[in-house]
């Protein structure tokens, strides 16, 4: 009698998944052919659990959402493993970006000359802390929706479960964006340019989902929806203005006004040389 590779529980010999851990049984050597068809089981066959979550996600989220919040978490992509997967795919779009597309990681399009220097310091810290950069909008997206939603009566949700909202959410907007992303660059369409265009797309998923999960009609949506917008432009006011601070602090903001006058002196150099 075998026993199972991963927990040493006794297996019948007609076993296909072990009783006590629930591991699949392997009896075949690994060859190339049946890894294949492994990896088309999991992640190519319609069936799977990533595919009918990421498809859900678009067709009724609030079916996913209310399915992880209230138990039932057999037939979706549990949340933490959907955002791990949005992060990684986020760092694999981040590589091909850099390794083949470099002229397109350029903030040019969205910059004035004043703060051009400050979004070049965006832009490094998002390619150095992306994966950090993409769970600390979790929480201030999902406190947001908590103030936003506080006397929703019929879905009543707490702090956590709004976390599950927004990990889905963004997750999702994730997958969403690097399709995007990649292929602008492909068009030599630069990060700053396709920004713009992602910016919409984002509120409108999100506000398309919400509407959904708390069933919400149009009057209703429409004012939660501005409520949600004016908080999220007052929690990035506020969150500008710390990073102003200890920029200031650090002496980026001191290398940035630096900056801006030999740039300023540059451009009358120029001038002055043409007339």
């Amino acid at each position: 009698m075998s026993t199972c590779k991963n927990c040493q529980n006794q297996l019948t010999p007609d076993s296909d998944y072990c009783n006590k851990c629930g591991a699949r049984v392997i009896r075949n050597r690994l060859t190339f052919g049946n890894l294949f068809t492994h990896f088309s089981e999991e992640f190519l066959n319609y069936d799977n659990k990533l595919l009918q979550t990421f498809i859900a996600l678009f067709a009724k989220p609030e079916a996913v959402i209310r399915s992880y919040i209230s138990g039932t978490r057999k037939k979706y992509v549990n949340v933490i493993s959907y955002f791990a997967i949005a992060i990684t795919i986020a760092g694999i779009q981040l590589f091909i970006l850099q390794r083949f597309f470099p002229e397109a990681m350029s903030m040019d399009s969205i910059s004035t000359e004043a703060t051009k220097e400050f979004n070049l310091k965006i832009l490094e810290f998002i390619q150095d802390y992306q994966s950090i950069a993409m769970m600390l909008n979790v929480p201030i997206y999902a406190l947001v929706s908590k103030l936003v939603f506080i006397g929703e009566k019929k879905f009543k949700y707490n702090y956590t479960e709004h976390l599950v909202i927004y990990m889905y959410l963004l997750a999702q907007l994730s997958a969403i964006g690097t399709v995007i992303i990649v292929t602008a660059a492909a068009f030599d369409l630069s990060l700053g340019t396709t920004s713009l265009i992602l910016s919409p797309i984002q509120f409108i998923y999100i506000g398309y989902a919400l509407k959904r999960i708390f069933n919400l009609d149009w009057t209703n949506f429409i004012m939660r929806t501005l409520i949600f917008i004016c908080a999220l432009i007052a929690f990035t006011v506020i969150a500008s203005i710390v990073t102003g601070v200890l920029m200031y602090f650090n002496g980026d903001f001191q290398k940035m006004i630096e900056a801006q006058k030999a740039a300023n002196e540059a451009a009358r150099t120029v001038k002055d040389t043409i007339n």
